[in-house]
């Protein structure tokens, strides 16, 4: 009797932790720019129940580590690379990425490439223009050898590229749609710059040349804010990662990051 006992409790337990392990699912976090080196690590595999959102997984993530409260109300999120709410359901296997305020051929039109080699300015300006444009304007962001009155030796870049290239390919989209351009192409720079090398172009063709200052202008502006690529500047006396902008009002609604608690305005590409 008492082994039948023992038999049928174990059976039992077995039982109950077959069905848990049917409830759990296992995510995937990663951390970018200094969220990196406030966790002391780039990713976090979590085990979460089967109908956890977006918020119950930043709950067991603040636990882990504490230090990320110093950002809270500046942190985004995204899930599978889409900026997401805290309410958003999560699945087993699903990316998350906790986001820090930020810093071949050509196509035939809206090019976009993150390289770590020099960008080829000549060569994407050159592939752009057309015998229509009556305007072809070119802005390049180059590393300066000075931040906030501290000389700057050399740049690190780094980005959640899956993310930050399909970010970029939206903007280009969405200039040629709301300005009066015909193309656009938008080239980000990643790994360590030195002074005077360019960390991003961005090269625009159109008829007129109001239509181009207007979509280069909308185009590096909004990239600073919605692009998860970050700088960490180096100096003779230590390196920090770069403040960036706030992220815009309609990502702040979506992800619940609180206007009262912008992260200080950057200039990761001026």
């Amino acid at each position: 009797m008492v082994l039948q006992s023992c038999l049928e409790n174990r059976s039992a337990c077995q039982g109950k932790l077959l069905q848990r392990r049917k409830t759990a699912m296992l995510v995937q976090v990663l951390f970018f720019g200094i969220l990196k080196d406030m966790a002391g690590k780039a990713s976090e595999a979590v085990s979460l129940p089967a109908s956890a959102t977006l918020a119950h997984l930043i709950e067991q993530i603040q636990l882990r580590f504490p230090a990320l409260g110093q950002l809270h109300g500046a942190i985004a999120y995204s899930v599978n690379q889409e900026y997401a709410g805290l309410e958003t359901p999560l699945n087993e296997g699903d990316e998350i990425a906790f986001l820090p305020p930020v810093s071949g051929g050509i196509p035939s039109r809206g090019y976009c490439a993150i390289v770590r080699g020099p960008i080829d300015t000549n060569r994407i300006l050159e592939d752009l223009k057309q015998p229509e444009d009556g305007a072809a304007l070119l802005f390049e962001g180059v590393v300066r050898n000075h931040t906030r009155g501290r000389k700057a030796l050399y740049l690190d870049y780094e980005a959640y590229e899956e993310m930050a290239l399909k970010q970029m390919q939206e903007l280009v989209e969405r200039a040629c749609g709301n300005f009066q351009i015909r193309d656009a192409a938008l080239v980000h720079r990643l790994g360590r710059l030195q002074v005077g090398e360019t960390s991003v172009l961005i090269a625009v063709a159109s008829a007129h040349r109001a239509a181009a200052f207007e979509a280069c202008r909308w185009l590096i502006d909004t990239l600073k804010q919605t692009v998860p690529i970050w700088k960490k500047e180096h100096f003779e006396d230590g390196a920090v990662w770069a403040p960036g902008e706030p992220f815009p009002a309609e990502i702040r609604k979506k992800t619940a990051i609180f206007a009262e608690q912008p992260a200080s305005n950057s200039t990761a590409h001026e």
